[in-house]
């Protein structure tokens, strides 16, 4: 994955994306986002990793796949 060094937050990903703040968060605990950073209490997410991986999870989901196979397919790479 490239990385293009744009850090956003839980909120910009829920604006662009369409998801829910809960699902981002969800998606963190179970690692399938990842923090790149912490300022204070707020996460930051590389921002073409999140669309990347936003995009490749909804895939895998649409085909049937539950999310902790989807996990381990986004380890692979």
């Amino acid at each position: 994955m490239m990385a293009d060094g744009t850090l956003i937050t839980i909120r910009e990903i829920v604006k662009r994306h369409n998801v829910t703040s809960f699902t981002v968060n969800h998606y963190t605990d179970i690692g399938l986002l990842n923090v790149v950073s912490k300022k204070k209490n707020v996460r930051l997410y590389d921002a073409s990793e999140v669309k990347e991986r936003l995009k490749r999870i909804v895939e895998l989901k649409d085909q049937g796949y539950p999310l902790r196979l989807i996990r381990m397919e986004l380890l692979k790479g």
